[in-house]
This record gives C-alpha cells, structure tokens and sequence, in this order.
C-alpha cells in the first residue's frame, strides 16, 4: 500500500503514543512506584487516559497490515478469478474500515479542553438599537434557556436588568449540566437582529445588535483571588422584588482593583446570596481575562476558523423578514428563525464543534 505522507505523519504520532504507553505500562510494574500511591495514581491516570487511542491504534494498524496482504493477492497474476473478487471486496470493506479508524483516532488526537464540562456563565447586553435591542437580549435568553432545557440543564439567573417593556438591558446566568460549555462556548460575540420594530410606524427595518458573552464558570481552585484586592460595596436594590426591596442594603457591586472588573448582584433579598453570586461572576470572569492573556502569547498567529471569540466580533444575524439565521464565521444558513429561537440550536451548535474540530485537526497533523 502506498504511503502518503499524510500517513506517515499519523503513524509516527501512534508509534510515539505506543511507545509512551508501553513504558507506563511497565512503570506501574515498577515495586517503587507501586509503594508510592501518589505517583502510582498519577501514572495510572496517565495511562488510561491514552488507552482508547492505543486500542484503536493497533485496529489500525491491524487493518494496514491487512490491506498490503489483500493488495499483494490481488497483484498476483495466477489468483483464481472466484478469489480475486474476494480479495477486491474484502479490500474495499478494509479501505472503509481504515478511513472510519482514521478518522476517530484523529478526533481522539486533538487535545481536550479541560473546561468543556464545566457549568456556564452566560452574560447578555443589549447594544445598539435601544429598546429593540433590549427586546431581542430577551428573546436570545429565553433560546438559551429553551436549548438548555431540552439538554436537562439548569439555568440560574445571577443579575438581571429588564425594561418596562419586556425587554432586558442585561442578564447574567449559570448554566449548570454536563458539556454545557462545550455547546456554548462559540456563543460568544455580537450577534444582530434585522427587522421592523412593532414601535416603527413606516414599516422600515432596523438593525440592532446584542452582545453575549460566554465563560467557563471557576471554581476557587481555578483562581485565587486575593480579598485584599476586592472592594465590596452594597447599596439599596431596584426595580421588581417586592416589599422592602429598596429599603436594605442587600445589593452588592465587588470590584477587582488590580483589574478594574466590576460585578453587580440585586437579584436575591439576602446580601450573603447576592455576594456569593457576584463571587462566582468575578471569578470566570478574571479567569477569562488569564486565558486569554495566555492564548495571546502562545498563539498570536492562529486564529481559529469559527473566529476568536472576540465580543467584538459580528458572528451571526437573525433576518426576520426572510427567516434566515446566518453564522458568517462558517457561512452556514438556516431558513428556520422561528425554531432557532425556540432553542432548536442543535444543528448550528453542531456545525461550530465540527468546524472548530476540522481546524484543530489540520493543526494537529502539520505540527
């Protein structure tokens, strides 16, 4: 079988997993690693980490093995008719089989992201347009909402600034459930609604744009926060809340001086809850700031193919005369807004990962 240097490449990559396997293998054999729990786990956890790549691995190159053998009955001039057209299939159910392998151990190849399983901070703001903004930062939370509902996740609203009309200037919320930041995490960025206000008499439409922005939640472990560092103010909540809202100090605002980032909490009536919410915020929020802080010095040349994330950046727009949502990072268009935004994402969600996974890949296999 022809080797191409795609082929090469990867089997070089195996051969290295192999052989990094093979020597945990026998140093979880080893009496002195044996007597010493901690570096035995740490070991242990090592090594199966890589095991499914080892398995398919060595199918593989079982499959390699299996079609040079087909290959070589089927150059032998004195092969029997009957048998060559059996070593024809079988040496086209072996090349599927090797595309189907190679494939899945390219995927188990990409480095994993630690955060994927982690709970989601979700912060919308309205932007330019004014109420109508307000008014589509509503109608994108409830798709979220509605998306994490469908996946039995949980969605707790941290802070929260609606308008008179149904609107929202701001909302801040945990997503909590397994891979909710794994599907979110290409969330982020400007997103732009297209359509007549019910406010506009002359049936023009307007664009506006509502900013989201979406972060792993930290946990303390993550990030160590210094509370010499904090200013903790609290001052009377407003808006909806009921008798006695705005006569205590429950609302609190914590500021990270050596950044300047700024958290607000009102929602509960208990300062305690307010501040321990305003904590989780702060703390994704400072470990955001790291990450890309260390992305931007580790990659200054790579920009990934569904974009940097940037909350600056434009990636989608909902056309509502034409019921059209288009993500322009992977130029994908979906004729269905209204399903869009009763939170059937599945499809757009999907095509990000698969985008995002294609791009990795490429790295993966020219580095």
């Amino acid at each position: 079988m022809m080797m191409t240097t795609h082929d090469q490449i990867l089997l070089q990559k195996l051969e290295s997993i192999l052989d990094k396997f093979e020597s945990l293998t026998r140093s979880l054999s080893d009496p002195q690693v044996i007597s010493e729990p901690t570096q035995f786990q740490r070991l242990a956890k090592e090594r199966a980490e890589i095991e499914e790549v080892v398995e398919t691995s060595q199918r593989y190159m079982a499959v390699l093995k299996e079609i040079e053998a087909t290959e070589e009955m089927l150059r032998d001039a004195l092969s029997e008719p009957g048998l060559r057209e059996m070593a024809e299939n079988e040496h086209r159910d072996l090349l599927s089989s090797k595309d189907r392998l190679e494939h899945r151990l390219k995927l188990l190849l990409l480095p994993k992201d630690p955060r994927d399983d982690k709970n989601t901070i979700l912060e919308i703001r309205a932007g330019t347009g004014g109420d109508e903004a307000a008014l589509f930062a509503a109608e994108l939370f409830r798709m979220y909402t509605r998306f994490a509902e469908t996946r039995r996740w949980r969605v707790e609203i941290m802070s929260s600034s609606p308008t008179g009309i149904g609107g929202l200037k701001e909302v801040i919320a945990v997503i909590e459930g397994k891979g909710a930041y794994r599907c979110l995490k290409f969330e982020s960025g400007v997103h732009r609604v297209q359509r007549v206000p019910v406010t506009e008499a002359g049936g023009r439409i307007h664009t506006s744009a509502v900013t989201v922005a979406v972060l792993p939640e930290a946990e303390e472990v993550d990030i160590s926060i210094d509370p010499g560092d904090l200013r903790i103010d609290t001052f009377c909540s407003s808006g909806p809340g009921g008798q006695g809202v705005n006569t205590t100090h429950s609302a609190v605002r914590i500021t990270h001086i050596p950044t300047g980032t700024v958290v607000s909490c009102q929602d509960e009536r208990s300062q305690l809850k307010n501040r321990t919410k305003a904590m989780r915020v702060l703390r994704s929020r400072l470990l955001e700031v790291e990450k890309s802080r260390q992305e931007a010095e580790t990659a200054k040349t790579r920009k990934s193919q569904v974009g940097t994330g940037d909350r600056s950046e434009k990636i989608r727009t909902y056309n509502f005369p034409q019921n059209r949502v288009t993500d322009h990072r992977i130029g994908l268009t979906l004729h269905r807004l209204t399903q869009v935004l009763e939170g059937d994402l599945d499809e757009m969600i999907e095509a990000l990962i698969a985008a995002d996974q294609a791009d990795r890949l490429n790295t993966v296999m020219t580095s």
